[in-house]
């Protein structure tokens, strides 16, 4: 292959009439530095079993990895030494890379140069085999070789060129000794110094918004190569001395972890090999946890699934012996490594690690949220709890919440620090907000902020061509929302862009034009808060090409996200079936379940709240009177008027329940409650009476016979409201009992009335200084021509 580009480069031109080959360009780039007489350095990376590989795994695999190895390996060489090289496949499973040796700025130092590219191989190798893994459950062994192409005249220039391959090939051939690095010397002072420093992040308990353990993580010396810990820890691999590096690790991170809260823990990354270490004694741990304060049951061992298990016998017997001591264990980067669930069951970890790689946009893959809801289920199985490492948004935070995950690490909670940090956000808000959801997902009121995935957003003016090119690399979106600043102005969707340039003359026509000639200028665009009935009629009021299209959901008139029609559909589903179960088949009004739910949720969520009683007076007679089909006529009506009652004067957060027979309850904020009951009680008055005939209407009362067997006059039916309120942590007992209480003297008054509790709100703190108020006073009832009367108790 090399000869073939020094081909290219004698006959300065392509060897065909076509466009240029990546070939072509690339001995182009070689052509270009020898012609400017530049001094530049190669690097020559082989992958040692390549044959083997692509034996094993076929031809498409193989070159997924040697595509894989391309990009990594220019990565490498940019992020060490910020140059962007050129890189050429010699043959399968060999690469050349260059770069101009000024630019790198590596001088002439030969152990300086074999450094630098012994550090690009191990970046490169360490995220080649991340993939790797997951596709193949081995890793790869790089070899390397390096060296310097000195400028010369364009006679020599090919030959030297030659020579500087072979003298690389030859080198990667070879197997390395770690001694003649100037990086070893600098490794062995970093162990003898002890000059490594220990991080640590917490890992927060979902359940109750607290901290669990910490775990501790290392980092090298600050400007220099094993600042990075892969770089440290693969080194330490590669050269035997990895026993000793974590050693000292677990020293640093017990001596410097300080004080923590009885239950606490501290987790310890520990290689699958360090169990076989002579070193690693219970005794030599258990001395350095007690000089810091820690027992055995404080220590988490982290054992990381990306290294496989060679010697089980060992390392069970190993395991056991310190289990049987209190310590505890954690499987790692579970899914992401060799074992996979089989080794898990058989370590029985306390503790699964789930690799972030699996969180990473959990909130808005299916089949990542189904994968991680069945690694829940395997650990209650086992007796384990799950650890999600890797969280960086809210949104996979709740959505972890929501699937029953029981512990969470990432930056979005707080990121490694020294000393130990605490939790960057109260976490309890994410179960608050994953039982809000909960609570509305039987509601019809639920915002469609609730349904958001990501946006695929793009600034105006962008060409069309690459808004095809976001839809091929983004398979799962079929939107692009098209934005100024971050106010959205369009709408492209995926089919529609399609059909645009499915024409004759479409892609040439639209190939220089921005994304503005074609998309929706006039999108459905709604505000998260907008309940999802509303925002469902919205969109299929629509013309019936855009019906399907995705909505644009803003806060404060930026994007926040998308909500696909799909998604919209599932849920209202989901929220009939929901409401159906707990509503009551007479007025349609969410019952018992319902209300139970909504006042523990809002105790939960520290709220404070009115309850209102309502209870129809003098129903019996009534209903025994007129017959059952006229009492359901006023059931419902006192429930269409309740309702509307509650439309009108409360907010979103208020809600109506049927408890069952003529008795309904009313949950809101409590600066409401009373205009709510006022308006009522006043409108009952009025309306009840068409439900008599003209006599009783007259006569203002019935004649029936009592449960007694007396014949008697009754009043007309009336509404009677107890209103109470919720200040504090309290229990449904507490709340019934109450409740009952004041109802109970709202219905001693003759008439329509609401009565409110005087008293402190339930659960509240008492007063300094203060008793409660005594109970009910008889405070008369107003004037029946106002249509209602207040009352007050306690």
């Amino acid at each position: 292959m090399i000869k073939s580009v020094l081909h290219r480069l004698r006959n300065g031109k392509h060897t065909s009439a076509s466009a240029p080959t990546a070939s072509d360009m690339r001995a182009n780039r070689l052509r270009e530095l020898m012609r400017n007489g530049q001094d530049f350095d190669i690097l020559l990376i082989n992958v040692r079993d390549f044959a083997l590989l692509r034996e094993l795994y076929g031809n498409d695999l193989s070159l997924e990895v040697e595509a894989q190895i391309t990009m990594v390996l220019k990565r490498a060489v940019n992020e060490r030494l910020h140059v962007a090289p050129f890189c050429l496949t010699l043959e399968p499973g060999e690469y050349l890379l260059g770069w101009p040796s000024q630019a790198a700025g590596l001088g002439d130092d030969p152990r300086r140069q074999h450094d630098t590219a012994y550090e690009i191989k191990l970046l490169a190798q360490r995220e080649a085999n991340t993939h790797l893994l997951r596709w193949a459950g081995r890793e790869l062994d790089l070899g390397f070789g390096c060296a310097r192409h000195l400028a010369a005249s364009p006679q020599d220039g090919e030959a030297r060129l030659f020579s500087a391959v072979n003298e690389a090939r030859l080198r990667a051939k070879m197997r390395l000794d770690l001694s003649q690095l100037s990086l070893s010397s600098e490794f062995n002072d970093i162990l003898h110094n002890r000059a490594v420093q220990a991080v640590f992040q917490p890992i927060a308990d979902f359940t109750s918004g607290t901290i669990l353990a910490w775990e501790a993580l290392t980092r090298g010396p600050q400007g220099t190569a094993f600042q990075s810990p892969a770089m440290l820890f693969e080194f330490a691999e590669q050269s035997g001395k990895l026993f000793a590096l974590e050693r000292l690790c677990r020293e640093k991170a017990i001596g410097t972890l300080g004080a923590i809260a009885p239950g606490q823990k501290l987790f310890l990354n520990i290689h699958p090999k360090t169990m076989a270490d002579p070193e690693f004694t219970h005794g030599k741990t258990l001395e350095l946890l007690e000089a810091a304060g820690l027992t055995p049951q404080n220590i988490v061992f982290e054992i990381t699934e990306r290294h496989s298990i060679t010697e089980f016998a060992l390392f069970h017997r190993t395991l056991d012996h310190y289990r049987s001591q209190g310590y505890l264990v954690a499987v790692d980067d579970a899914g992401a490594g060799y074992s996979g669930l089989t080794t898990i069951a058989q370590i029985r970890p306390e503790f699964i690690k789930i690799d972030m790689d699996l969180i990473q946009g959990i909130d808005k893959d299916p089949v990542k949220r189904a994968l991680i809801e069945t690694f829940v289920t395997f650990a209650d199985k086992i007796g384990s709890k799950i650890i999600a490492e890797g969280i960086e948004s809210q949104a996979q935070a709740a959505c972890l919440v929501d699937i029953g995950v029981h512990y969470g690490q990432g930056y979005y909670l707080a990121k490694p620090a020294a000393p130990k940090p605490p939790l960057a956000l109260d976490t309890t808000y994410l179960l608050r907000a994953t039982q809000e959801q909960a609570r509305l997902s039987t509601s019809c009121l639920m915002p469609i902020g609730n349904l958001v995935e990501p946006a695929q957003a793009r600034p105006s003016g962008m060409l069309v061509p690459d808004a095809q090119h976001c839809f091929e690399s983004t398979r799962q979106q079929a939107s692009i929302v098209i934005v100024e600043g971050e106010r959205p102005i369009g709408l492209v969707m995926e089919y529609q862009l399609n059909r645009q340039l499915s024409g004759q003359f479409g892609a040439a026509l639209y190939a220089k034009r921005p994304v503005e000639a074609i998309m929706d200028k006039s999108p459905l665009i709604v505000d998260e808060a907008t309940p999802v009935e509303q925002t469902a009629k919205a969109a299929m009021q629509r013309e019936k090409i855009k019906a399907y299209d995705d909505i644009i959901v803003t806060r404060q008139g930026r994007v926040l996200g998308i909500v696909t029609v799909q998604r919209l559909l599932n849920t209202l589903a989901h929220v009939q079936v929901e409401m159906a179960k707990g509503t009551n088949p007479l007025t349609g009004l969410p019952g018992n379940v319902t209300l139970e739910q909504e006042v523990e949720a809002g105790i939960a969520a520290g709220k404070c709240f009115s309850i209102a009683y309502a209870d129809l007076d003098n129903f019996k007679v009534y209903n025994d009177t007129y017959g059952f089909k006229n009492g359901d006529r006023v059931i419902k009506l006192a429930a269409a008027l309740l309702d509307h009652r509650v439309r009108r004067h409360g907010d979103v957060t208020a809600r109506l329940f049927h408890i069952g027979g003529d008795d309904f309850v009313l949950v809101c904020r409590p600066e409401h409650v009373e205009r709510i009951c006022q308006s009522a009680t006043r409108r009952f008055k009025r309306t009840i009476r068409g439900c008599y005939c003209q006599e009783d209407r007259k006569r203002g009362n019935v004649l029936a016979t009592g449960r007694d067997g007396v014949e008697r006059t009754y009043p007309l039916v009336s509404l009677s409201i107890g209103i109470m309120e919720i200040g504090g942590p309290c229990n449904l007992l507490e709340i019934g009992e109450r409740a009952a209480y004041v109802k109970k003297y709202a219905k001693s008054i003759p008439g329509n009335v609401y009565a409110r509790d005087r008293r402190q709100p339930l659960g509240s703190e008492p007063k300094p200084g203060g008793a409660p108020e005594p109970g009910c006073q008889d405070v008369p009832a107003r004037d029946a021509a106002a249509g209602s009367a207040g009352a007050a108790a306690g």
